[in-house]
């Protein structure tokens, strides 16, 4: 059943509240476990370690019995661009609850931080959902009361349950400045961290219309939608060179990737040709420049995907 176009096509759903439970499945155990070992064996000499990637999956066969697993899905990693999904969720959070004003100028943000991945789209975004601003560097008092405002992203996100992660950094290229860098931290102790789980979660809450309202929901999905078989020759181009890079024709991709010169990461919602959906959060670690891991992994995941359909352990053909 194709859940997400069932949902976009009811505008009368109301989003759910509380936190989803996710089975356990053997087979998807399994599938996880050997794909993580395979990109292990493969991409080994270059660097790649089993304690440098992360991998977690969750079947939509059934969207109101989800199946998870997941190979050191929750292992804290720097997440780069893809914390931008949970500003986008944020944002859409606060319009609805009529704490933030939807104006032109947020949506041409929001745009431009999913599609793009502006990062100077993304300040905008995080300034405006905390009421924060960059500048000088501030007093110890100051700093307290702008680190408490811009507390309010972990606060909305560890209310609902996601835990091991921080979301309160802006993302940059080059460096931050100013209280930007004081509230990194003297170490850099409080910049941004995911794990693949709470990534996996997220986007089956926005895939099944618990993270938002239907036209909510509408809304960023949109954003996300890439064309895997779009033309290309950037080794970074979201829709074409990460884990899209790999499926089958005919297949539909929701997207939100992230790379540094460090790290390189994905994180999906996929529909394959034969029906089959599911999400794939993947990220490495130290391994930026091995640029196949991530359509490597997506590739053993689709071929598995694609010959059946994992739930509760059993296997439907």
């Amino acid at each position: 059943m194709n859940y997400l176009s069932l949902f976009l096509a009811i505008p009368t759903l109301a989003f759910a509240a509380g936190q989803p439970v996710f089975r356990n499945a053997d087979r998807l155990d399994k599938l996880v476990r050997d794909v993580a070992a395979s990109a292990v064996d493969r991409f080994g000499k270059g660097g790649l370690t089993a304690d440098k990637i992360s991998i977690t999956i969750i079947d939509l066969a059934d969207p109101k019995n989800p199946v998870r697993a997941s190979y050191r899905g929750q292992e804290p990693t720097y997440p780069a661009s893809v914390v931008k999904l949970f500003y986008l969720v944020a944002a859409h959070h606060q319009m609805e609850e009529g704490i933030l004003q939807r104006t032109p100028e947020l949506e041409r943000a929001l745009h431009d931080m999913i599609v793009d991945s502006s990062n100077d789209a993304t300040h905008f975004v995080v300034d405006m959902l905390s009421g924060t601003t960059s500048g000088p560097e501030l007093g110890e008092a100051a700093l307290r009361d702008w680190m408490d405002k811009r507390n309010w992203i972990n606060h909305y996100f560890a209310a609902l349950g996601y835990d091991k992660i921080n979301v309160n950094q802006k993302t940059w290229c080059e460096g931050p400045y100013g209280r930007e860098r004081q509230g990194l931290g003297p170490d850099f102790e409080n910049r941004n961290k995911l794990t693949t789980d709470a990534v996996a979660r997220l986007w089956y809450e926005i895939v099944t219309g618990r993270a938002a309202s239907p036209e909510g929901t509408r809304q960023m999905v949109s954003l996300l939608h890439r064309d895997p078989f779009a033309k290309s020759e950037d080794p970074d181009d979201q829709a074409t060179a990460y884990t899209g890079k790999s499926l089958p024709p005919g297949s539909q991709y929701y997207s939100k990737a992230g790379w540094t010169s460090d790290t390189r990461h994905d994180t999906a919602y996929i529909r394959l040709p034969n029906g089959a959906e599911y999400i794939l959060a993947v990220f490495t670690v130290d391994n930026s420049k091995q640029t196949e891991i991530l359509p490597f992994v997506s590739q053993r995941v689709a071929q598995e995907f694609a010959v059946s359909t994992i739930a509760g352990g059993h296997v439907v053909h």
